[in-house]
């Protein structure tokens, strides 16, 4: 296999606040394998609270580019297994080399990713639309800016419901709400017990993620299912997330890829747990594997190519929540890698 790199920032159509701070550009890395005729490629953003940058996965690459390339690719499932052990401690990294792979599977076979997916659900969610943190009138702007039938608000602050109130009376859509772990437990039960009847579907990770303690009170209490997000990270946090959580977030950043994201959802369903599949703002490229994923899930966050006035990619439509891909093999992206934009 032939592999090559490329960095980006990707500029944001307004600031992206959630209770972490503010980002007005997102940091990705690309990455394509070139094998037999075919490339595939994959995504992985960086994100600063989890202390992953692009130049460090770049760095990892190119100490270790002799052995990505020379592994003997026949499928995707041993791939995983090979990068998972070359880079144990990089999965944002292991995430954009293992979605290049399934590409390029998909291309080998000439299937859609979802085509190898078995149980699939009858109907697939609608993705949501990210609303972050902001004055509130610049919040009602941003929905009426993008009429949608799911907002995902984010939220962390003292005036979170007097947000949620505003936001109510300028639109009927559902709305979820993201805390990024900003309360504490007696303000969340607060909060939540408001939002019950202001059209809230579910809260996301609205504790700490090692309050494992205020999570199970909470759970107990809660009038609205709970999401697990920052709580489960990896394969092994679903089972930890049984009985705190209602559901759980998987991303594929988070967890290092297709491969493992589908024991995750696999396992989940197994503890009746709901599952959503999220985003970390990615490009149409990491969109579009989170998209093959969502005829497997309940929820759906993989909204990244709206969010971004900049996207290096095309093959996904967006259509009042339904996303629909090319139906291409693979991703069905073809990306546009505009160096200016690196």
């Amino acid at each position: 296999m032939k592999l090559e790199q490329y960095s980006f920032e990707l500029k944001f159509r307004h600031p992206f606040t959630i209770s972490k701070g503010t980002k007005r550009h997102q940091p990705t890395l690309v990455v394509s394998l070139s094998h037999l005729g075919h490339t595939g490629y994959g995504e992985a953003p960086a994100i600063s609270y989890y202390n992953i940058s692009v130049e460090e996965m770049r760095q990892a690459l190119d100490r270790k580019k002799m052995f990505v390339e020379k592994f003997a690719f026949t499928e995707p499932e041993r791939y995983w297994h090979y990068l998972h052990h070359l880079f144990p401690n990089n999965p944002f990294l292991v995430c954009a080399l293992d979605m290049a792979g399934w590409d390029l599977y998909g291309k080998m076979k000439g299937k859609r990713l979802d085509e190898f997916w078995p149980h699939k659900n009858a109907t697939t969610p609608l993705t949501d639309y990210t609303i972050g943190i902001d004055d509130v009138n610049k919040m009602i702007e941003k929905i009426e800016e993008k009429p949608w039938p799911i907002y995902k608000i984010k939220l962390g602050v003292p005036n979170d419901v007097a947000i949620v109130e505003a936001l109510r009376k300028h639109t009927d859509a559902v709305f979820r709400i993201d805390a990024n772990g900003a309360w504490t437990g007696k303000e969340a039960f607060e909060k939540i017990d408001a939002f019950k009847d202001l059209g809230v579907e579910f809260i996301e990770q609205p504790l700490h993620k090692d309050d494992w303690d205020g999570m199970k009170w909470l759970r107990e209490l809660s009038p609205l299912p709970l999401i697990a997000d920052e709580s489960c990270v990896k394969e092994e946090d679903v089972e930890k997330c049984h009985n705190y959580f209602h559901g759980i977030n998987v991303k594929l950043t988070k967890c290092s890829g297709i491969t493992p994201a589908l024991r995750m959802i696999d396992r989940a369903r197994g503890l009746n747990m709901s599952v959503m599949i999220g985003s970390m703002n990615e490009s149409t490229i990491g969109s579009a594997a989170i998209a093959h994923l969502m005829p497997l899930v309940d929820y759906a966050d993989a909204d990244g190519p709206l969010l971004l006035e900049e996207d290096i990619a095309t093959g996904l439509t967006y259509t009042n929540g339904i996303i629909t891909t090319s139906g291409e093999p693979g991703l069905g992206i073809r990306a546009h890698l505009n160096p200016t934009l690196a």
